[in-house]
């Protein structure tokens, strides 16, 4: 039967004497007495005690910590303790002191600190220039040797990373499509401008909001999909495997990837900013009452097809952003589950602010073709 760890304290001819006996484990502590923690900080700090633990029956690392808190880190003058307890207690003294959370770095700490994470930065920066280059050359090499073309991987991409997206780009693209025209229809309707919701909804959603919500959608969904399956032979050493057997990886695993969402991420712009129209055109019928026929005849007058081509050429951008960030990510992993989960958020975050620019670089780029003039 264990006995809970019991404290006595007693006078003693010097001064006052601590008698400790019975259980000093972590499972005789969680039997303890009510006021026992009390005890144990009411005692801390005391020099002047007399220490008397031969009674102790058992003592393990949890026993030892808490009496060694209670001394303040080092023996009391008077003890009394068994040569084996004496013996575990002083394998306590080689371990450093708990350092304080509030406890700030040293300059020399902070240094070192921020020159890891540059030289981290600057190796990542290199490693994408060069897997940036290996493509090329591949793509290069693949155009003078066509029958070399992996069509079966392509193919296999192309259908993970654009067919399987289409019921969520549908969705998504479906409500952003009656959120923005019920929220247009709302000022338009003030304005008495009811007719101009079909140029608004128009160029937004072809030239906008279609590649930019795809491409989202891409990298949230694909594109972590493929920094994941990376990580994973990377971490399996498959990818380790296939090199050795002398199977080039950029042919095989990153090439398909990138070429397979050029192609798709266009398509599905297409696709998303075909049922936005879709349901943009459906609330406009409902608050404005303006037709769908109305609305799909008017809609090649206001916008010209120029905005069509941007969004096009937006989503093979996006594409090859997002496959590219993706792969060189899932590459970087490390043989561990911790390193494959945060490449995979990077790989996603990374993603969607590199579409952000590249919109941007885009808006800019664009800002004055297939624009109608007043």
């Amino acid at each position: 039967m264990i006995e809970p760890p019991r404290i006595v304290l007693s006078d003693d001819p010097q001064g006052h004497k601590v008698s400790l006996s019975g259980t000093w484990t972590i499972q005789g502590v969680s039997m303890a007495a009510e006021d026992f923690g009390d005890t144990l900080r009411s005692l801390r700090g005391r020099h002047n005690l007399a220490w008397d633990g031969n009674a102790i029956d058992t003592l393990d690392s949890a026993g030892a910590i808490i009496l060694w808190r209670v001394w303040g880190r080092r023996f009391p003058d008077r003890l009394r303790l068994s040569a084996d307890h004496l013996a575990f207690l002083r394998q306590l003294e080689s371990l450093p002191a708990a350092s304080h959370a509030s406890q700030r770095p040293s300059f020399r700490e902070a240094y070192l600190a921020l020159g890891s994470s540059a030289l981290r930065w600057v190796q990542d920066v290199i490693d994408a220039i060069a897997l940036l280059g290996g493509l090329v050359l591949t793509l290069l090499r693949l155009i003078r040797y066509p029958r070399n073309i992996p069509w079966r991987e392509i193919s296999a991409n192309l259908y993970k990373g654009g067919v399987r997206a289409i019921p969520i780009t549908a969705l998504v693209g479906s409500l952003i499509g009656v959120v923005l025209a019920y929220l247009f229809a709302l000022q338009l309707r003030q304005l008495g401008a009811d007719a101009f919701i079909v140029n608004v909804l128009g160029i937004g959603i072809v030239r906008e909001v279609g590649p930019l919500l795809t491409a989202v959608l891409v990298a949230g969904r694909s594109g972590s999909a493929m920094t994941a399956q990376l990580g994973v032979m990377r971490v399996t050493e498959e990818i380790d495997a296939l090199a050795a057997m002398g199977i080039p990886i950029q042919r095989r695993l990153i090439l398909p990837k990138v070429l397979a969402l050029a192609l798709a991420v266009p398509l599905l712009v297409l696709w998303t900013s075909a049922v936005a129209m879709i349901g943009g055109a459906l609330c406009a019928w409902i608050q404005l009452d303006i037709t769908p026929g109305l609305f799909f005849h008017t809609l090649p007058k206001v916008v010209p097809v120029a905005n069509l081509w941007i969004g096009l050429a937006k989503g093979m951008a996006f594409g090859i952003a997002v496959a590219y960030t993706a792969c060189h990510f899932g590459l970087q992993a490390r043989p561990n589950t911790e390193s494959l989960a945060a490449n995979t958020t990077a790989s996603v975050v990374v993603s969607i602010t590199a579409v952000i620019l590249l919109d941007a670089v885009f808006a800019i780029a664009t800002s004055s073709i297939g624009v109608p003039s007043l």
